[in-house]
């Protein structure tokens, strides 16, 4: 099976290059299965209804949240009802909505999908990482219930990624790190057969601050003094991810790629 995963959709321009060119990159890329991060969508803080059905309707199979899930705040009632969203597995459980989920794949095939948060440098405590995407795992096991699974940390800190990584070798398709918005170089394939990215970047105009436009970063890390509100960066977007793999049998990944498309990142190639 081929996934693709698409990191942190960023606002307007992030929204637009998905709308307008998920498609065909599933098309020239023979994508089977695509998972989109769109927690930065809305203005680049949160996904709302209409946005969310936007990705959805561009050919995104699930979306996935992050840290900023409920920061729109029609996604507390949206999320009950659209099964294609799934949010942070060690949210409170009393939050709406499903942290894993399995999903429907060409030729009857079955995918995991689980998100989870780290709590390295986050700004507020979550509930363990590491015990919510074990008993995800152990409940779905790989060339038995689904045929692939990926599992994404959404998270600051590179340490905790890589070793949800190892956690999660042998027992998941893949493991691909967001939130940092930039891509990293490290694409790998672990020792029990999972694919590995630290993080896959944003779906964004990276002539910016990390997705935002580059003036109000500037002007605080300069001065130390705010003037206004960030606001997303709104030139030509750089589809940012990965392209997985999988052998159907085992659940294990052949092979990961970076994928870059259009903008300030594209080396005119897509891996």
């Amino acid at each position: 099976m081929r996934i693709l995963f698409l990191g942190d959709v960023m606002g307007r321009a992030g929204r637009n290059a998905v709308r307008d060119r998920l498609a065909g990159l599933r098309e020239r890329l023979r994508v089977d299965f695509a998972i989109v991060n769109a927690e930065n969508a809305t203005s680049g803080v949160g996904l709302n209804t209409e946005h969310a059905k936007t990705l959805l309707d561009a050919g995104a199979d699930v979306i996935t949240l992050g840290d900023h899930a409920f920061d729109q705040k029609d996604m507390l009632t949206h999320i009950e009802r659209e099964p294609r969203i799934i949010r942070p597995l060690n949210f409170s459980k009393a939050a709406p909505g499903k942290g894993a989920r399995v999903f429907d794949a060409p030729g009857g095939r079955k995918v995991l999908v689980a998100q989870v948060l780290g709590q390295v440098f986050m700004k507020r405590p979550f509930d363990d990482p590491f015990s919510a995407v074990d008993a995800v795992l152990r409940a779905h096991p790989m060339g038995g219930l689904v045929q692939a699974s990926l599992i994404e940390i959404h998270c600051e800190a590179t340490s905790e990624k890589m070793a949800m990584g190892h956690f999660c070798d042998g027992r998941a398709s893949a493991v691909v790190g967001t939130h940092t918005h930039v891509p990293t170089a490290d694409m790998m394939i672990l020792p029990g057969g999972t694919a590995y990215q630290t993080d896959a970047g944003m779906c964004g105009d990276y002539n910016s601050v990390i997705g935002m436009d580059k003036e109000e970063p500037l002007r605080r890390f300069i001065t130390g003094m705010s003037k206004g509100r960030f606001q997303p960066a709104l030139g030509e977007a750089t589809l940012s991810g990965a392209l997985i793999e999988t052998d159907d049998r085992t659940g294990k990944a052949k092979s990961i790629r970076i994928v870059k498309d259009g903008g300030m990142l594209d080396a005119g190639e897509d891996g």
